[in-house]
């Protein structure tokens, strides 16, 4: 990198939950010499957008919570786009959403990872396989990850 070497020896120093912040420095700082300035910056705020924890205690798990990211750019995210006449009156599942996005291979992998506690909206924990989302709910932005490290956007169009 093209960081001072007493900011790389500072960064390599810390430990516990500092090395995340050397981690996003780091990663940001290869991300500019890799893509550019621009694109670092994206990608800074997507992360910022998606692993913030602000909004919900560490650990939290809720049956529903739908929230809305204020209209981002994907940040390289795969975004599932669904036109609102693909939205049943009763909703789309949130196991179909799983599959759609890619996040899950089947039915049964969605179910499967709802049941043991893996899959978010949101960075809420889905405990309802059973969950349908209307167009109202899907009228923004929504985050569904499938473990810590899998995550992709769904938004309706238009």
């Amino acid at each position: 990198t093209e960081l001072p070497v007493e900011e790389c020896d500072r960064l390599g120093a810390l430990g516990g939950a500092e090395i995340n912040a050397a981690k996003a420095t780091l990663a940001n700082e290869v991300t500019r010499l890799c893509h550019g300035a621009e694109a670092a910056a994206e990608a800074e705020a997507t992360a910022q957008r998606l692993f913030s924890r602000d909004a919900v205690a560490p650990g939290a798990v809720v049956t529903v919570h739908v929230s809305v990211i204020a209209e981002p750019a994907s940040g390289g995210l795969p975004t599932l786009t669904l036109r609102p006449e693909e939205i049943p009156a009763e909703g789309v599942s949130i196991v179909q959403l799983l599959v759609k996005s890619g996040l899950a291979g089947s039915g049964k992998d969605a179910r499967r990872l709802i049941a043991e506690g893996g899959a978010r909206l949101d960075d809420v924990a889905l405990t309802d396989a059973g969950l349908h989302l209307d167009a109202a709910a899907l009228s923004g932005t929504l985050k569904l990850s499938a473990g810590k490290k899998r995550h992709a956007l769904v938004r309706l169009s238009g």
